[in-house]
């Protein structure tokens, strides 16, 4: 930690007032504990390795611990991925100790939080949602709900700071935990502003073969319960749906068999699967409005959402339309970069999309507003600094 509390003050890691980071020298070493399997074209993917990349461009020697399936495609199965989670906190216990450790929250995190107490290794947790989203994920662990709500939130306590992606959950972090405020960070997610952006003038690019020759909305994610899929199918069906408009759907998850379905069946849905992430701006650029229209089960939008779909389609200057959900909604509404329509309503989602189709000029300004935005407040390499100035706050404070 000597060499942490060195590289602070000798002003390591500093940043320009946009978040690019200037050249430091090295301020420390970190491991990153991310047991979720993230895989490229996911949102978690984006997270984790652009926060990652942005830490070492500060000096941090940061060292990614991860399942080894986590960079392959196949899927594994239960007592593999939990021998994994077993495997990879052995390694990192048992390895040379940390100046830092950065944990991506997980149920299966308390072994890993427990050896850093005890070796008095300063920690960093980050939260991405409450305990609901692991019971929508795995509805057979409710019988057992107050043991992982135990195992989730001892981990949290036991952190010297905590990060979370909205102010709302902020707030369910402090009362489940009884961590104060002032050691809870917000830190939503972002857009690397490099690789997600407007086509440049005079630069000429070629639709993707795979994509329709014919204007189309687009939704790219998880295929989750929450992300509201089914109001979108329904919505294109509507009759306020345009006739000539398609529906995109790029990822993967518990919604497929339906997404599929409904590809088969209605000639606008056109589903790509999982889609790499350097497919991805170009698939968003090519669109005239990216979807997010996520959905409240088991109470969830109570905490707020960040999507990272939201954050890249706005750095490609492309409007967004979302729900009314915390999070999305008000940076939506307080800038004018969309629409927000009312959750679960495919008649109000088919017309927003009918509006933005119908006026080009409109959907032009949203965009060119949420370039802007994307650019002076909400790149990666902002949160890389706001997440490297909570790193030095614990060395100041541990």
């Amino acid at each position: 930690m000597e060499r942490a509390q060195a590289g602070r003050a000798e002003g390591a890691g500093g940043t320009h007032p946009r978040g690019e980071a200037e050249p430091s020298s090295r301020v420390g070493r970190l491991v990153y504990l991310c047991l979720q399997a993230t895989r490229e074209g996911q949102a978690s993917h984006a997270h984790v390795h652009e926060i990652v990349g942005g830490l070492r461009r500060r000096g941090w020697d940061v060292e990614l611990r991860e399942p080894a399936y986590a960079t392959t495609a196949h899927r594994v199965g239960l007592h593999q991925r939990a021998w994994e989670f077993l495997a990879v906190q052995w390694r990192v216990c048992t390895g040379p100790a940390p100046d830092f450790l950065y944990i991506r929250s997980h149920p299966t995190t308390l072994p890993t939080a427990l050896w850093a107490r005890a070796r008095r290794i300063p920690v960093v947790h980050e939260i991405n949602g409450p305990y609901a989203d692991l019971f929508l994920a795995y509805p057979w662990l409710r019988p057992l709900a107050p043991v992982w709500r135990w195992l989730i939130r001892t981990p949290l306590r036991l952190a010297d700071a905590l990060i979370t992606v909205t102010p709302e959950l902020k707030r369910w972090a402090a009362d489940e935990t009884g961590v104060a405020g002032e050691s809870i960070t917000v830190v939503p997610n972002g857009a690397n502003t490099d690789r997600f952006r407007p086509r440049r003038h005079g630069e000429e690019s070629e639709r993707p073969s795979w994509v329709p020759g014919t204007p189309y909305v687009v939704f790219v994610g998880a295929l989750a319960k929450w992300q509201g899929i089914g109001t979108l199918l329904k919505a294109v069906r509507s009759t306020e749906w345009p006739e000539d408009v398609h529906l995109v759907i790029a990822g993967d998850g518990a919604a497929r068999a339906e997404v599929e379905t409904a590809a088969q069946t209605d000639p606008r849905v056109l589903y790509l699967g999982r889609v790499p992430y350097g497919a991805v701006p170009e698939l968003l650029r090519c669109s005239f409005a990216a979807l997010s229209p996520q959905v409240d089960p088991d109470g969830r939008a109570a905490i707020g959402v960040s999507p990272v779909k939201l954050y890249e389609a706005l750095a490609c200057g492309v409007p967004v339309i979302v729900t009314d959900i915390a999070g999305q909604a008000d940076l939506v509404r307080r800038h004018g970069c969309g629409l927000v329509v009312p959750m679960e309503d495919p008649g109000a989602l088919a017309a927003a999309v009918g509006q933005l189709w119908a006026d080009p000029a409109r959907r032009s300004a949203m965009g060119s507003i949420g370039r802007t935005l994307m650019e002076q407040e909400h790149s990666w390499e902002i949160r890389a600094a706001a997440t490297h100035a909570v790193l030095l706050n614990v060395v100041g404070r541990t």
